[in-house]
């Protein structure tokens, strides 16, 4: 197969951590050739899409990629076409999505579709699962935010467009800072954002549970607070733990498995706090290299191995 990936600079990718890296060693691994290409690079011509692509040659080393050649491609040659672009989803990102709708309409094979990656946010993708949520309230409203902190008295509130953490807050009522923290947030009530009622199980992590094409990874990536942080993220300095999925992990992965797939949801990364769910993540879900050294389970052979599956390569002459 020949497998394109578009993403960030290949020279800000960490091989001992990023999940892309891991995925293109898979794949060179399973025989497969690997391209890169910024989604800067995306072109239309004539209708058709395209993109400047760099032909790699992929390591196991930390010296783990080489440039052989670049030169511009049709997007619909590849057999998959792989977004993992990191958010924010800002309109250089929706717009890149846009192109890729053409590669799509030409008949590339995109992961995920970049209808679902524009459609469904990934705060905002779990109202659709409200039997699994906290309360949460979305609004720009910082009264409405302020009668919700009330009402729980120990909130969460967030933007709806971030990763990494950034931007999450933790409230009581008697933060000071309060009414700063939501005026900046919500850019003086002009920006929704996202509040929920705050989960003491944060304290035993923040879980990543990856589905792949429908299915489910057997092991979840319990991401734990450092001391003093409410925030799980590895960005934020949380410590990462494999772990079997619960019971109750298991039934909201399989009450979201079959809507992810039909949505063109190829590969994405649910967020569980506890019992709760907590986000939906389409764009450019992580946590392969931390459950594969930790459990021996290669999430990324899982990958590619699904890959293979639904975008079988023709045989070429």
């Amino acid at each position: 197969m020949k497998l394109l990936f578009i993403l960030d600079p290949l020279v800000s990718l960490k091989p001992h951590k990023d999940s892309s890296v891991a995925m293109m060693r898979a794949a060179v691994a399973r025989g497969h050739a690997v391209y890169a290409a910024e989604a800067c690079r995306l072109q239309v011509s004539g209708g058709i899409a395209r993109a400047a692509c760099d032909a790699l040659d992929v390591r196991t080393d930390n010296d783990w990629v080489r440039v052989s050649r670049t030169d511009v491609r049709v997007l619909k040659d590849f057999d998959a076409v792989l977004m993992r672009t990191d958010p924010p989803v800002n309109t250089d990102y929706l717009l890149a999505t846009q192109l890729l709708g053409i590669a799509e309409a030409n008949g590339a094979r995109v992961l995920n579709r970049p209808a679902a990656l524009r459609d469904f946010n990934e705060k905002l993708a779990i109202l659709n699962f409200p039997a699994f949520v906290a309360p949460t309230l979305i609004t720009a409203a910082t009264t409405e935010i302020g009668s919700f902190l009330a009402a729980h008295g120990d909130i969460i509130v967030k933007p709806l467009t971030e990763m990494g953490g950034s931007g999450i807050f933790r409230l009581t009522l008697a933060d000071p800072n309060r009414n700063a923290i939501l005026e900046t947030l919500t850019r003086r009530g002009r920006r929704a954002i996202m509040a929920q009622r705050y989960l003491p199980a944060i304290s035993e992590g923040d879980k990543r549970i990856l589905l792949i094409d429908g299915e489910i990874v057997p092991w979840a990536l319990a991401r734990i607070p450092q001391a003093g942080e409410t925030r799980g993220n590895l960005a934020a300095g949380g410590t990462a733990r494999a772990q079997p999925l619960s019971p109750r992990d298991h039934q909201i992965a399989e009450a979201i498995a079959p809507w992810a797939r039909d949505q063109g949801i190829f590969l994405a990364g649910l967020d569980v706090i506890g019992d709760c769910l907590t986000e939906i993540n389409v764009t450019s879900p992580t946590g392969f290299q931390e459950i594969t050294a930790q459990t021996g389970h290669d999430v990324a052979a899982q990958f590619i191995a699904a890959v293979e599956r639904a975008c079988p390569a023709p045989v070429r002459a």
